[in-house]
């Protein structure tokens, strides 16, 4: 049986999931939005940052959402900024597809991760990485336009919002476009924690 399509971000309160300029992609801005993650046990062994880290349920989630995910999907923007950020041993450990006019061999990564470039589309793209998931979960994981693009298609089931008590001012706004007469939300969960409130949503056409 195939898994869903979803996409898990962190967004700022105005609606901001990261900053306009992909320089300040890993800028203090950025840090701050994203503060919830770093001190997770589960994301400190994952982008090797030692040992350590904070258990409970934010790390459950974090951990839930790697495990449900059998391949990703992502646009350039995003494999540009993360191919310089990531460590040698990148943090999905799937297949991820990534969505270019660009024609470019797959690269291989130690640990499991291999980008594999499409340039005939986000379907094809999607259709790839089911295939790669087998019965486990798609995500799409990025950038905002890329998410957008596969949510107005009525390809995305499922998102996730871990909604962060900050303002950022401005930026790529997630909603921004949004086809919101072909789009209809049903809530399925909330969970607030200490740093940020989960929202998730199952999506369905209107």
């Amino acid at each position: 049986m195939a898994g869903k399509v979803f996409f898990s971000v962190t967004m700022s309160l105005d609606g901001i999931i990261a900053p306009e300029s992909p320089k300040d992609l890993m800028g203090p801005k950025w840090v701050e939005l994203q503060r919830w993650l770093f001190p997770l046990r589960f994301i400190r062994e994952n982008l090797k940052l030692g040992k350590g880290g904070e258990e409970g349920r934010d790390n459950d989630i974090a951990r839930e959402t790697f495990e449900r995910t059998g391949a990703s999907v992502m646009g350039k923007r995003m494999f540009d900024a993360g191919e310089k950020a990531w460590p040698e041993e990148a943090p999905f450990h799937t297949p991820v597809f990534v969505v270019t006019h660009e024609k470019r061999a797959p690269w291989e990564r130690p640990g499991g991760t291999i980008f594999l470039f499409v340039n005939d589309g986000i379907e094809s793209a999607i259709d790839q990485a089911r295939a790669a998931a087998g019965d486990r979960d798609v995500r799409i994981a990025g950038g905002g336009a890329t998410i957008l693009q596969y949510l107005n298609a009525g390809l995305v089931d499922e998102f996730s919002i871990a909604l962060s008590p900050m303002l950022f001012g401005s930026g790529i706004r997630l909603f921004e476009g949004v086809d919101a007469s072909r789009v209809a939300l049903e809530p399925v969960r909330a969970e607030p924690s200490q740093r940020v409130t989960h929202l998730t949503y199952a999506v369905r056409k209107r």
